[in-house]
């Protein structure tokens, strides 16, 4: 009897929980993560493995422009030590 799925939040691997197998059985070696949103309020992440962990965090990161990472380059492509 299968009680709920559990899936990846990276790859969207489908995992069956049932009530055969206890849950640290069937998720050895999956990442788990509980992300706080505010005031009573988490979201919960599942990740099969370090490297879905790795592009979910990746993606949840803010990216830096490029215009703003080359204005430290100077005209010759080197960077600026004068800073």
């Amino acid at each position: 009897m299968v009680e709920r799925d559990v899936t990846c939040s990276g790859c969207g691997e489908k995992v069956e929980l049932s009530s055969e197998q206890p849950p640290c059985q069937v998720l050895d070696g999956w990442f788990m993560l509980s992300q706080w949103k505010g005031l009573g309020s988490v979201e919960h992440h599942h990740f099969c493995s370090l490297t879905c962990l790795e592009k979910w965090a990746e993606a949840q990161t803010p990216k830096i422009p490029r215009v703003f990472l080359e204005s430290f380059t100077d005209e010759d492509g080197e960077g600026n030590t004068s800073l």
